[in-house]
């Protein structure tokens, strides 16, 4: 059974989900404790050079950049995925990148849905442990089903 670490990138709070098949197997909301942003980074990597060791996912799925009207926050989330990506590719797994437009298709079937719509659908689609989640996680989840979605739908020729 292949499984996926789907990864919602940011420099503050980074969303982590293991799926196998099309269970969770892991999810988490990963936040830095370092303030001076480079150490932000280095934990960054280490955090998901830890989960690729502890889970050996067979790819991994990433949230493309979304821009928003603050440059600094955009540049930040660029670099925290640069320092994620060079993880991943130190691992040698192969790397699917996915929109948020893409994500939100896959999980409500619409292309603009608010984020509080995704993260009411998720538990409908997905059978997740009782726990208290951030917006991160579900976002990592969302797109772990989204990744799983399209390989069945790659394997069907569709």
């Amino acid at each position: 059974m292949s499984s996926v670490l789907a990864i919602d990138p940011g420099y503050d709070r980074l969303g982590l989900a293991v799926f196998e098949g099309d269970e969770v197997r892991h999810s988490e909301c990963f936040s830095p404790t370092e303030k001076e942003f480079g150490l932000r980074l280095l934990a960054i990597n280490k955090r998901v050079s830890e989960v690729i060791d502890t889970f050996s996912p067979d790819a991994v799925a990433i949230e493309t950049l979304f821009f928003t009207k603050n440059q600094k926050t955009a540049m930040r989330v660029a670099e925290a995925r640069g320092v994620i990506i060079l993880a991943v590719l130190q691992a040698h797994i192969p790397l699917f990148e996915y929109s948020p437009q893409e994500v939100k298709i896959a999980v409500t079937g619409i292309g603009n849905a608010s984020k509080d719509a995704v993260m009411r659908m998720v538990p409908r689609l997905i059978k997740l442990p009782a726990g208290n989640r951030k917006d991160d996680e579900f976002d990592a989840i969302a797109l772990g089903y989204a990744h799983q979605a399209n390989k069945r739908l790659n394997r069907a020729g569709l």
